[in-house]
């Protein structure tokens, strides 16, 4: 098996987004999706920050487009791989198989975007609207802690700094991801890891939100995610850690911003 093209990555997305509501929502699927759509269409302040965290999504292209027309040639690589060395390499050599490979992948490429998804649908499905806003928050601050990264401290990914001798999985799996997927995600957008720091965030909420399914299925996807930066040669282990902070950071900020966003009157309701 093998990807070949960015709608086959938003069919298996949606699949999973369904998967996970379904077997994590405490209530149906459609009663989770109905409930989400209502509170969107009764809170204006609800569906403004849904409109924001996609805007700040989208400030994401808008980064790489400044870079490409922004004379900064900063490399910061060099230093991160005297830190540390051929790490990446050797976890790679320790794990490396076909099956080993596809799943990584399509954790790194699907269940990281269907994480965010379900977890709108499943906690305003649950009743949760606290935490309907706390995941809307929580992406948002990890993306405008780590935009400023990127544009003033870029780091390229491992595979791509020869003396690293780590290598890129990812093609085994998707062969055409500098052409499809490159796009989406600078080469040297690598320090903190969004991969680590929204997934790992998103485990932190469903656990704090006390859904227990979901808990375990955000944690264990989490995990995998966390372990595929490193086997893909995407990674290095200095940006797992600092999106690891950023996780931390994001998560308990994203709740507090939730609850006074939840518990001050909606003056914008209709």
């Amino acid at each position: 098996m093998q990807f070949h093209s960015m709608s086959t990555i938003s069919w298996l997305t949606a699949a999973v987004f369904l998967l996970f509501v379904t077997l994590c929502c405490t209530r149906s699927l459609w009663a989770a999706v109905s409930a989400l759509l209502s509170l969107l269409v009764k809170s204006r302040r609800m569906l403004l920050v849904v409109a924001l965290m996609v805007g700040v999504l989208l400030l994401n292209s808008l980064e790489l487009t400044w870079e490409q027309n922004y004379s900064y040639s900063a490399d910061f690589t060099p230093w991160v791989f005297q830190l540390e060395g051929h790490f990446v390499a050797f976890f790679q050599q320790l794990f490396h198989a076909q099956g080993v490979t596809l799943v990584v992948s399509f954790f790194y490429l699907v269940v990281f975007q269907a994480l965010i998804l379900a977890s709108l649908f499943i906690y305003a499905g649950d009743g949760r609207r606290l935490f309907v806003y706390a995941t809307c928050c929580t992406v948002m601050l990890n993306y405008l802690v780590a935009l400023p990264f990127y544009a003033l401290f870029p780091v390229n990914e491992v595979w791509s700094y020869p003396p690293s001798g780590a290598s890129f999985y990812m093609l085994e799996a998707f062969p055409k991801f500098n052409e499809l997927y490159r796009p989406l995600s600078g080469i040297n957008n690598c320090f903190p890891s969004l991969h680590t720091s929204i997934s790992v965030s998103m485990a932190i909420l469903a656990i704090r939100s006390g859904n227990r399914s979901w808990a375990i299925a955000a944690t264990g996807s989490a995990a995998v995610i966390v372990f595929s930066i490193f086997y893909l040669g995407i990674h290095w282990f200095t940006d797992m850690i600092g999106g690891l902070l950023l996780a931390t950071l994001a998560s308990g900020l994203g709740i507090k911003w939730a609850c006074s966003l939840d518990r001050s009157p909606d003056s914008l309701s209709s």
